[in-house]
């Protein structure tokens, strides 16, 4: 890690960050819909994809954000650890975003019929990072999706929250 461009606002930042980690699983969401055959179609058309097993009861597992997120109307929880992290570091000035990435790891197919409840945790941040684009954090999360107890999915997910350069050079 090079020099600190504010010591004091790094301490707050990973502080701030422990806090968030030590409520674990901090967020739960309930899906507003079971799976259904119209989500899975209208989502195989959105995508340009075709394959028979996803008209026969089950959803590909690349959709399983699709049943959980928000959409229009719907907000995430107050409690959600990602957004909880990511609000705290545009208050310290990492205004912009850059760089997300996502890692699934899929248990088993869903079948329709099912509804799903996603919870969310603050996984790390790690940070400060000098990058081409200005200093910034990665801040990690990490969802696990459920039908019932059973564990059917995960996701880790990854934003860069940056000052963009310009901004820090001033």
């Amino acid at each position: 890690m090079s020099e600190l461009r504010d010591p004091e606002a790094h301490e707050r930042i990973m502080a701030e960050a422990e806090s968030i980690k030590a409520l674990g699983e901090a967020s739960e969401s309930v899906a507003p819909y079971e799976v259904n055959q119209a989500t899975i179609g209208t989502w195989m058309d959105a995508m340009g994809y075709h394959n028979e097993r996803f008209t026969r009861g089950e959803a590909p597992p690349s959709m399983i954000q699709a049943w959980t997120m928000p959409g229009l109307g719907r907000r995430r929880p107050p409690e959600d650890p990602l957004s909880r992290m990511t609000e705290f570091l545009t208050k310290e000035g990492y205004t912009a975003v850059l760089g997300t990435n996502c890692e699934q790891t899929y248990e088993r197919y869903l079948r329709l019929g099912e509804r799903l409840r996603v919870t969310s945790a603050l996984d790390s941040v790690v940070g400060p990072k000098n990058t081409a684009m200005g200093e910034g954090y990665f801040v990690t999360s990490r969802n696990r999706w459920y039908v019932g107890d059973e564990h059917v999915a995960t996701m880790l997910f990854r934003v860069l929250k940056f000052i963009p350069k310009e901004a820090s050079d001033g």
